[in-house]
């Protein structure tokens, strides 16, 4: 069950104060009128301000016991707090779902959802064809953090609403009604739509959500240098022939300036084991398929996207405690070990079949076993030699831990 912080009936204190600082801004604007900058800034700050809220209130779940934030811990770079493979939810709270909860920070730049991506929209620049990109969840299919916001209201198997008209009555029961006739800018507005938008509104609050605030960030400003393990890390991040981790997580800044993000937003299938702690593979003919379903139907007949999960960022991803999308892995160092051994030492994560066999990618249909990523340091090595020894992996680890917010206040200083 979720309990909310000490602070809520302040907090609920100052949305009641802010709505009626935001009401006399509104009302200068007639209904279905084009707001202005000032009355824009309210409005959206109203919007967060309620949208925080609802992240918060269990009470918009059927089982009256899950909140998005059941899932996405603020403490945790909202992701979960417990080191559950998968989460689980649904009426009765004894549901369990099939995938692992991603963190919803720094998301702000997913771009849509493409089949053929280009780095540049320049055809003169001959710029390669990077495959499927984009897009929100591990499979891509949301391109809106309205649409991401919307998946867990009505899954079955998280906070199980029967309808959009049952999400509207569990908000309104909750008296957030006035509230969203406070917000609406003509009578006409949806008030599921209003809900969702709030939800989104305040995943863009980028003091929680892109505050940039890892160590890494301060080391790119000038403001701390990491020690020689952390500097060691992120060469064999960076080198193609050792971890090769930044031709997926860019670690550089963008040509802009821009802090990097960790992700190319590619989608790529890499093999990971099967977990059976999932109730849904005791069926031996069960595979989640990433980009070509279940969960995902419109792209069912590529069978070349089949096993293909969205890169996430590794921002704050020493703060997880399981990874990949089925959440099988349960360490940060046995999942950069696992990109490193995966295919030299394969015992080690896969099980082996009756004839002593290893059954690789056990969790992927043989047919589709061309489509699982054989860039170093996958594939086969010289001499079956990884290609980090165990303390260059410590190494990598290191680096990882680098880039966990909350090392340096956005004005202050490093620490």
């Amino acid at each position: 069950m979720v309990s909310l912080s000490p602070g809520t009936a302040l907090r609920g204190m100052y949305v009641i104060f802010a709505l009626m600082m935001v009401a006399p801004a509104l009302a200068h604007a007639p209904r279905g009128e084009p707001l202005s900058r000032a009355q824009a800034r309210s409005h959206a700050q109203a919007l967060s301000m309620l949208g925080r809220d609802l992240f918060h209130d269990a009470r918009l779940s059927a089982s009256g016991h899950m909140a998005c934030s059941s899932c996405h811990d603020d403490a945790h770079a909202f992701a979960p707090a417990n080191n559950l493979p998968v989460q689980y939810g649904g009426p009765d709270m004894h549901r369990q779902g099939h995938r692992a909860v991603p963190s919803l920070m720094y998301l702000q730049d997913v771009p849509q959802f493409a089949e053929h991506f280009f780095d540049s929209e320049d055809e003169a620049n001959e710029s390669p064809d990077n495959g499927p990109t984009g897009g929100l969840t591990w499979d891509g299919r949301v391109d809106t953090a309205r649409g991401q916001g919307e998946i867990p209201l009505l899954s079955p198997y998280e906070m199980a609403n029967a309808s959009r008209g049952d999400v509207l009555r569990r908000v309104l029961a909750a008296g957030y009604g006035p509230r969203l006739d406070g917000l609406a800018l003509t009578p006409a507005d949806d008030r599921f739509g209003l809900i969702v938008e709030a939800l989104a509104t305040y995943q863009q609050e980028p003091g929680l959500f892109y505050p940039y605030t890892s160590k890494y960030d301060a080391v790119l400003a000038g403001r701390a240098r990491l020690s020689p393990q952390e500097a060691l890390g992120r060469d064999l991040f960076e080198r193609v022939d050792k971890g090769n981790c930044a031709s997926c997580h860019v670690s550089q800044p963008g040509h802009d300036g821009t802090p990097p993000r960790f992700t190319d937003y590619g989608l790529i299938a890499l093999g990971v084991p099967r977990n059976h702690a999932i109730g849904l593979n005791t069926n031996p003919a069960y595979f989640d398929l990433g980009l070509c379903g279940p969960d995902r139907t419109d792209l069912s007949d590529h069978p070349e996207y089949c096993g293909l999960f969205r890169t996430p960022s590794l921002r704050n991803v020493a703060t997880r405690h399981v990874f990949f999308h089925n959440g099988v892995i349960r360490s940060l160092r046995q999942a950069v070990a696992f990109y490193v051994l995966r295919d030299v030492r394969p015992w080690m994560w896969y099980p082996t079949g009756p004839d002593g066999r290893v059954l690789v990618y056990d969790d992927l249909p043989v047919r589709f076993h061309a489509n699982i990523n054989m860039d170093p340091p996958f594939g086969p090595r010289p001499g079956n030699r990884p290609a980090l020894s165990d303390d260059e992996i410590n190494a990598v680890v290191a680096f990882l831990g680098t880039l966990t917010d909350g090392y340096f206040q956005p004005m202050g200083k490093a620490r």
